[in-house]
């Protein structure tokens, strides 16, 4: 299976990006594949959460885009997720600024990225919550989009926002193949009245596009980071560890059918 690159997506914030991330890239990795963690993020908690000090990297997201360092010499080790990260921290707050001047400035991730893909079965970009230029860069880099949703009132209305966004990028012929590889349910509550109805307005309206499994909420999903831990290497029997390495199981098989 040639790599594939996920970027991990949603202009509402507080949806579960970086759990999602870090946890799917930890359960991927203990199915024996090849994972390389991409922090787009100027706040850096995949990084974090990865278990590497952001504010001790020596290259970054930020030297990658401007061509500061290789991909190769940024590439970092997570021991315990078992994957490679690309992490970043406040310089990269910068970027945003910086990259309206660059030539080809949606693209910069995309061509770094290439340059190291051949050595993973998957790539996973954990997005700003914002649409901006970092953003954009994950969304032309990547293949696939992966949603992280809240079962709340007003989940329905980032999803909107989202599909807009893909839309424009396709259009505008930069990366004309993007696509939805499903969306899944975080944080989820089955004893909530408005989680169950939230969830059934999904499986009716996306059917196909909605993974199966769901991420329940999970005290210790929530104390990992807090460790530099993804939730699998902290506690592997939660009920939050198995959700992910249930979805990391079903995202592979979506995408083998794909090949």
């Amino acid at each position: 299976m040639s790599c594939r690159i996920i970027a991990i997506a949603n202009q509402k914030g507080g949806v579960g990006k970086t759990t999602t991330t870090v946890n799917l890239a930890a359960s991927l990795a203990r199915m024996g594949k090849d994972v390389l963690v991409v922090d787009l993020d100027p706040q850096g908690n995949a990084t974090t959460g990865s278990g590497v000090d952001k504010n001790q990297l020596e290259f970054g997201v930020y030297d990658i885009l401007f061509d500061e360092s290789s991909v190769k010499k940024a590439i970092l080790h997570s021991k315990e997720g078992q994957f490679d990260i690309l992490g970043s921290n406040r310089s990269l707050v910068g970027a945003e600024i910086e990259l309206v001047q660059e030539l080809a400035r949606e693209m910069k991730l995309k061509l770094a990225l290439n340059t190291v893909k051949d050595k993973y079965d998957y790539i996973l970009i954990d997005s700003p919550p914002t649409l901006t230029l970092l953003t954009i860069n994950g969304l032309v880099a990547a293949d696939f989009i992966l949603v992280p949703m809240v079962c709340e009132y007003y989940a329905l209305e980032g999803i909107s926002d989202l599909i807009a966004t893909i839309n424009k990028i396709k259009k505008s012929k930069i990366n004309p193949s993007l696509e939805i590889i499903g969306l899944v349910r975080t944080m989820f509550d089955s004893r909530n009245n408005l989680s169950k109805e939230v969830s059934g307005q999904l499986e009716e309206y996306f059917e196909s596009d909605l993974f199966k499994t769901t991420i329940p909420r999970n005290i210790k999903l929530a104390e990992a980071p807090s460790h530099g831990l993804p939730g699998i290497a902290y506690d592997k029997n939660s009920k939050g560890a198995q959700s992910y390495l249930d979805l990391a199981k079903e995202l592979n098989k979506k995408i083998k059918k794909l090949s």
